[in-house]
C-alpha cells in the first residue's frame, strides 16, 4: 500500500503563488508517474497536471496550462506542484495520485494510490 500526503494548501489573494507538495511512501511511486487533481464544491473532480517516472513528459489541464508546474524528485519519492497567478477559480481540495504506470495522463483510472487531498482558497 502507497500512503500519498498532500501539503501546502491555505487561504491566499487572487495573483498570488502557492506550493503544494506531495510525498509518497513507497519505493513503488519512484518509478510511477504522479498527478495531481482538484475538486471545487459541486463540481466534478478536474485534471490539473501529471509528471512522467522520471519527470521527463508533464501534461496539464487546460484551467491551468501556462500557470501551475508540476515537478517531482525521484529520491524522495515527491511532487510538488507550482500555482502561479491564482484566481477563485482555483478554490477546490487538491489532490495528490501516484499512477499505474511510468506514465498516466488525464484520466483519473491511470492513478492507484489517492492522497486525502489539501485545501486552496484563492479570494478575490
Amino acid at each position: 500500500q502507497v500512503r500519498v500526503t498532500e501539503s501546502g494548501g491555505g487561504l491566499v489573494q487572487a495573483g498570488d503563488s502557492l506550493r503544494l507538495s506531495c510525498a509518497a511512501s513507497a519505493r513503488t511511486s519512484t518509478n510511477n508517474a504522479m498527478g495531481w487533481f482538484r475538486q471545487a464544491p459541486g463540481k466534478e473532480r478536474e485534471f490539473v497536471a501529471s509528471i512522467s517516472w522520471n519527470g521527463g513528459s508533464t501534461v496539464y489541464g487546460d484551467a491551468v496550462k501556462g500557470r501551475f508546474s508540476v515537478s517531482r524528485n525521484r529520491a524522495t519519492g515527491t511532487s510538488f506542484l507550482q500555482m502561479n497567478a491564482l484566481t477563485p477559480e482555483d478554490t477546490a481540495l487538491y489532490y495528490c495520485a501516484v499512477g499505474r504506470s511510468s506514465y498516466a495522463g488525464r484520466d483519473s483510472a491511470a492513478y492507484a494510490y489517492w492522497g486525502q487531498g489539501t485545501q486552496v482558497t484563492v479570494s478575490a
